[in-house]
């Protein structure tokens, strides 16, 4: 068994190209230090103990290094599970937000992001005004921001949860991270980035946003957003981003070879899926679903694949009376009007 370890940006190569085009948000260093670390873990193996299931006796213990804008990851001050705060506002934020992802994790009965408690280990003010976040297979790192056009991407739970799930997809259902696959592997991010938060404040189907990045927007793009699951392709329209050119069906499918042939672009149509699912049945009832699914899709599973194994999730789980009745005709009937299966 092999397990793909995605060097998993949370500001897409597309938007980045438009800043560096636009001469902002110090665009090219973020592309060439992300391009540097992506490599650096590419040429790294996962132990054979994780790749063979070993079970662990870990507690999904909290790393959180505060990096001091130096390009090296697990450097620096850190505050470790239990300690009080450090004063740093960034890093006890992200050991804050990083409890509520356990938490939420571990109510579905899974332990750290591999499931064998392993630590959960951080980087805050990665790098000089990097205006990205990331998993790269190990860590979770987050920029400082230029403080321009994103601010500190540990000021939101979203990236911090998105992030994080990423791991989770890595010891799931390990989706490679190219293509129809890779856009899943970014749309369960998703997912779970807006479930988390939804649940966190309380909110609902009805009355969250449904956007995704907002919180990390700096004052040059102020009320704008990376992604909008409710509406795809009206998350930002800009001069310094450009357009979001999410699509919201089969129809206007990105073909291109861009962003790893449209990872961050098409998981735009399931996204719309999950969406219409949580107003049906709800936020977190919809996210049980994909959390099974999760579990049982597999690394190059296409958009039917998923419209297929995430009905199959909400029949299991309607019959274990988890979810509502009417939950496999809420996912089905989500699928079909993204144009799924095709």
């Amino acid at each position: 068994m092999h397990i793909h370890k995605c060097h998993c940006l949370f500001i897409p190569p597309h938007v980045l190209d438009n800043l560096a085009k636009a001469g902002r948000g110090n665009a090219r260093i973020t592309i060439q230090k992300s391009l540097q670390v992506r490599l650096k873990r590419e040429r790294k193996e996962i132990p054979l103990s994780i790749i063979a299931g070993a079970t662990g006796a870990g507690t999904s213990a909290r790393q959180v290094f505060n990096c001091q804008n130096k390009w090296e990851q697990q450097q620096g001050p850190v505050r470790k599970e239990g300690d009080a705060a450090m004063g740093n506002k960034e890093v006890d934020l992200i050991y804050d937000f990083l409890g509520t992802v356990r938490a939420y994790y571990k109510s579905l009965e899974r332990k750290s992001f591999d499931n064998l408690g392993s630590d959960i280990i951080a980087n805050v003010h990665y790098g000089e005004a990097y205006n990205n976040a990331f998993w790269d297979g190990d860590d979770l790192s987050f920029g400082d921001g230029d403080g321009k056009i994103f601010i500190s991407f540990a000021y939101s739970l979203d990236v911090v949860a998105h992030e994080f799930t990423h791991g989770v997809t890595q010891f799931t259902a390990n989706l490679e991270y190219y293509g129809q696959s890779g856009a899943l592997n970014e749309s369960f991010s998703d997912v779970f980035g807006s479930a988390i938060t939804q649940q966190e404040k309380n909110q609902n189907a009805d009355t969250a946003d449904w956007l995704i990045g907002d919180e990390i927007m700096g004052p040059d793009l102020y009320g704008e957003a990376l992604r909008s699951m409710k509406a795809p392709g009206t998350a930002y329209d800009n001069p310094i981003l450009g357009k979001d050119p999410q699509p919201d069906h089969m129809n206007d499918y990105y073909s291109g070879t861009s962003d790893n042939q449209g990872v961050h672009i098409n998981s735009g149509i399931p996204n719309k899926a999950f969406y219409l699912t949580a107003k049906v049945i709800d936020t977190q009832p919809a996210a049980l679903i994909w959390y099974h699914a999760l579990q049982n899709l597999w690394a190059t599973a296409t958009f039917n694949d998923a419209a297929h194994v995430l009905t199959e999730s909400a029949r299991v789980l309607v019959r274990d009376k988890k979810v509502p009745l009417g939950s496999v005709q809420a996912v089905r009937s989500a699928f079909k009007e993204v144009g799924l299966p095709s």
